[in-house]
Parts: C-alpha cells; sequence; structure tokens
C-alpha cells in the first residue's frame, strides 16, 4: 500500500462529522473517485481502507467507519460503541451496529 492512498483514506476519515459514519467500501469507492479525478488509476477497495485503519488510523476517528451491515471493528467494539454513543450516532435498536440508513455520510464534493 501506497503513502499517497494511506493519507487519503485517512484526510476523509478525518472528515466524517460526528454522529455520522460510512462503511469501508463507501471510503474506499470515494478515494478511488479522488484518484481518477485527479489523473490518477483508481486503487484500493474496502479490504485495504481496513488496513489503513488498522496500520495508521489511532489519530482518526476510526469508529466511524464501520462494515456494510454497520459493525464497527471487532476488536474495539466496545470502545467504538461508546463513542458513537457519545456522538449521538443512531444506531440499531439493539445498539450493536450503526443505523446506517439514518447515519451514513457522503462528503459533499468528491475532490
Amino acid at each position: 500500500m501506497d503513502d499517497a492512498y494511506l493519507e487519503a483514506v485517512l484526510d476523509l476519515v478525518a472528515t466524517i462529522p460526528p454522529g455520522r459514519a460510512m462503511t469501508y467500501g463507501t471510503v474506499a469507492e470515494v478515494v478511488a473517485e479522488r484518484f481518477v479525478a485527479a489523473g490518477e488509476p483508481a486503487r484500493g477497495g474496502p479490504r485495504q481502507v481496513g488496513h489503513v485503519m488498522a496500520r495508521a488510523g489511532g489519530d482518526v476517528p476510526w469508529w466511524r467507519v464501520v462494515n456494510a451491515s454497520g459493525a464497527p471493528p471487532a476488536r474495539h467494539l466496545q470502545r467504538a460503541l461508546a463513542e458513537l454513543r457519545a456522538e449521538a450516532t443512531p444506531l440499531v435498536a439493539d445498539g450493536t451496529r450503526v443505523a446506517l440508513r439514518r447515519a451514513i455520510w457522503f462528503p459533499d464534493e468528491p475532490g
């Protein structure tokens, strides 16, 4: 994984507002669109976003990036849920996942 991709993922995650969330796949899609818009080949996917978050995501709001079902990272589930609750992020009825229909966030513009 190259540094430009790592920085692009972290920069995007840093912009997710409190109370909102993005999926690994959505982060990957937005980052890929940004590379293409800059005349570079698209790169990465949901797994690569996960690798970036595991490797270097400690300084960004990592708990706002969830899987396609809205579940936070299993290794940090309780801490992530506590952070999400503190930000009043909409959760499903049992409180174990983000209610993505209400919480999903997309950047206003791809560049």
